[in-house]
């Protein structure tokens, strides 16, 4: 009986034991399971952040390149230690290994000099702000333009310069997330050891990360000032010179507004077209000067040096402006002189051809002038209608003709014809002289009123003004020749009128013959030659 009593309370002992060992095996494989699905799931979030830090960082890649240059620093010492340990055991015994063993180090040397931009820490040599270029002075208006651009210049950097300040903070976030995941890896699996490798090689990188953090933080705090002293400098320059342009403005625009009312004065009191114009381009320069005067004084700091310099250059530019000087000198003598005046019709020889025109303007430099259908375009030049540009040296140089200087609006024309020595040479001449007076009596009567006028300013000696006729005995005939005054700035006009008028006028003149060259050939020898007694002078008979 008390056998049976122990071996029941054996085999209820055993029971339980071995519920107790099942119950512990089922826990055991529920904590492996639950063990393998977190391991699973920091993996799978440590491949992620790894794949983007590789493919989207550009910090991972350079902090890659500099691992490879320090491993391959690594092997190449290692290379050398061997190197060494094999010399001191025989270089004739070990002579193949030595020589393997440079073959490698010479190949890994080639792989560090490729890598060598990323032997030290590539954090602090990839953020570097640009450096502060020669900070302008704004000392004209021109100059604001200038510092302007420089200062949105200073701004992109500085914001450049944050922007990677930024990238960076960005960058050691994500190794931040990654040691957190390789830290809980490791908790997991801690005899692995590639994971407590990858764990160091992470934490080094983020020191080293955080550490250019650190130092490029403070360089941007010291960046950020020297912009701001120096955009605050540049304002306060650039508020002084908009002043000082405001100012130079205002005193411009009164200078303005003086002129144009000393121009309405003018115009006012002169009444005569040309002298108006004159005074308003006296006036014009007068006011560019003042204008440039006041420019000069205001943006030249040191007028002294300048009046200096100019000075001991003068000499030079005289000679290599020389044309220049004498034209702004030619200038002042015609404005001041009044021997050419704009309207005025001048005559200008060059190089032995006439220009004969209109003057349109005088500026500093040359005279403008419109050449017109003369006298001189229809025996000469035979075309008209250029624009001549003759330099205002040329006053002092070559000769320069006025066909309507001061008051004069006339000039002398005369017309030729030749008659044969047996016609009415007198009644010719009457014909030449009635027909001049008859269509040149205006501008006779003109001229004589305008001479009475220059008497005050010149000594006039001959001031017949009426038309004037003179006979020559020439070889083919008696030249007559007929002066009258006409419009100088018309003469063709006139001249083809009294022209057509004497040629019909002597046409019914039954005495009066036009001599021209002509001649008049008999083949019959034996018939004899008539009597020419009319024929024109000149005339050869055979």
């Amino acid at each position: 009986m008390l056998i049976l009593v122990v071996s029941l309370a054996w085999a209820q002992k055993s029971v339980v034991k071995s519920d107790q060992n099942r119950s512990a095996t089922i826990d055991q494989n529920a904590t492996d399971q639950n063990y393998s699905v977190q391991i699973e799931q920091l993996s799978r979030q440590l491949e992620l952040i790894e794949r983007e830090l590789n493919e989207e960082s550009v910090w991972q890649k350079i902090y890659t390149n500099h691992l490879t240059y320090v491993d391959i620093a690594s092997q190449i010492s290692q290379i050398d230690k061997k190197i060494k340990r094999y010399k001191r055991r025989g270089s004739r015994k070990y002579r193949t290994k030595i020589l393997e063993l440079k073959s490698k180090k010479e190949q890994l040397q080639e792989q560090l000099n490729l890598l060598k931009d990323y032997a030290e820490n590539p954090f602090k040599a990839l953020i570097k702000p640009k450096e502060i270029q020669e900070v302008p002075s704004v000392t004209n208006p021109f100059a604001i333009i200038n510092a302007i651009s420089y200062m949105k210049q200073l701004d992109e950097n500085l914001k450049r310069f944050e922007h990677e300040i930024d990238q960076l903070k960005a960058f050691i976030d994500m190794l931040e997330q990654k040691i957190v995941i390789l830290k809980a890896l490791h908790t997991l699996q801690p005899d692995d050891k590639s994971l407590r490798q990858k764990l160091e090689e992470t934490e080094k990188e983020i020191d080293d990360a955080q550490e250019a953090l650190d130092l490029h933080q403070t360089a941007l705090i010291v960046y950020k000032k020297k912009v701001d002293e120096i955009t605050l400098r540049l304002t306060d320059q650039i508020k002084e010179q908009a002043k000082k342009v405001g100012m130079i403005g205002m005193i411009i625009l009164a200078t303005l507004i003086l002129v144009l009312l000393i121009k309405w004065l003018v115009k006012r009191t002169i009444t005569d077209n040309e002298r108006f114009y004159m005074a308003n381009k006296i006036i014009n320069f007068s006011f560019i000067f003042v204008v440039l005067i006041i420019i000069i004084f205001a943006y030249i700091e040191n007028v002294s040096y300048l009046v200096t310099v100019l000075g001991f250059a003068s000499a030079g530019i005289a000679i290599a402006m020389k044309d220049w000087f004498m034209s702004m000198l030619g200038w002042l003598v015609i404005v001041l002189g009044g021997s050419i005046h704009v309207g005025d019709r001048i005559k200008v020889v060059k190089d032995g051809v006439e220009y004969v025109g209109d003057v349109l303007d005088i500026s500093l430099l040359r005279i403008t002038v419109l050449e017109d259908v003369t006298l001189t375009t229809y025996m000469h030049n035979r075309r008209a209608g250029r624009i001549i540009f003759v330099p205002n040296n040329y006053i002092f140089t070559h000769m320069i003709a006025n066909y309507s200087h001061a008051t004069l609006k006339t000039v002398w024309d005369g017309i030729d014809f030749t008659i044969t020595f047996n016609s009415n040479h007198k009644k010719a001449q009457h014909i030449a002289k009635e027909t001049a007076k008859k269509y040149a009596k205006g501008y006779t009567d003109i001229t004589r009123k305008q001479l009475n006028k220059l008497r005050s300013r010149y000594s006039l000696k001959n001031t017949n003004v009426e038309p004037r006729v003179y006979a020559f005995i020439e070889e083919n005939g008696i030249r007559i020749s007929v002066w009258y005054l006409t419009n100088a700035y018309a003469t063709l006009t006139l001249r083809s009128t009294i022209s057509t008028e004497i040629l019909e006028l002597i046409k019914e003149e039954d005495d009066i013959v036009i001599a021209y060259p002509s001649q008049h050939i008999y083949l019959d020898q034996a018939k004899e030659k008539p009597t020419l007694p009319n024929l024109p002078d000149g005339t050869i008979t055979l």
